[in-house]
């Protein structure tokens, strides 16, 4: 897998030059094929994973529904990010692995386009984990939600 190291702009894209919130012009941009992929993880105690193991949580399966929760979410980014492009995704997946310390999840998202998809991988992921939470949260009174980041962005050009 390969990783990209993001750097900080000292400007912000999204102000006009009052200091006002502004949506990016991405018009001049040239279709490309772009990908994004965000990863997170929420920390749970050795009963609640077990629970989770086993499918006996109350609220049902607690991978799947997460992982169909972020999937919906990554769809609906435009609608909960205020200055987000609508974008025409070609491929939404979330994985959420359980392991004995709690739930990772990955979200990848993927469309053509004239802007970049991180938002979509990166709200799939948040959502994800915030299912799991609610799912498991009349038995876990301590689980945190840690480490939500994008681990690659890229675009490809169509020719």
């Amino acid at each position: 897998m390969n990783f990209i190291i993001l750097e900080v702009k000292m400007e912000l894209s999204h102000t006009d030059k009052n200091g006002k919130a502004n949506m990016v012009d991405v018009g001049h941009k040239p279709n490309q094929m772009r990908v994004a992929i965000a990863k997170g993880f929420i920390k749970l105690q050795p009963e609640t994973v077990r629970l989770i193991r086993e499918n006996q949580m109350k609220k049902g399966d607690v991978l799947t529904i997460a992982e169909v929760a972020g999937i919906q979410a990554a769809k609906r980014t435009p609608e909960l990010i205020p200055l987000c492009h609508t974008l025409l995704l070609t491929k939404v997946d979330v994985k959420a692995t359980l392991n004995d310390n709690g739930v990772e999840v990955t979200g990848y998202a993927k469309c053509i386009g004239q802007t970049g998809v991180e938002m979509e991988a990166l709200t799939a992921v948040s959502v994800s984990l915030l299912t799991v939470y609610d799912m498991c949260k009349a038995v876990d009174k301590s689980m945190v939600i840690e480490n939500i980041r994008l681990v690659e962005k890229n675009k490809t050009n169509l020719d």
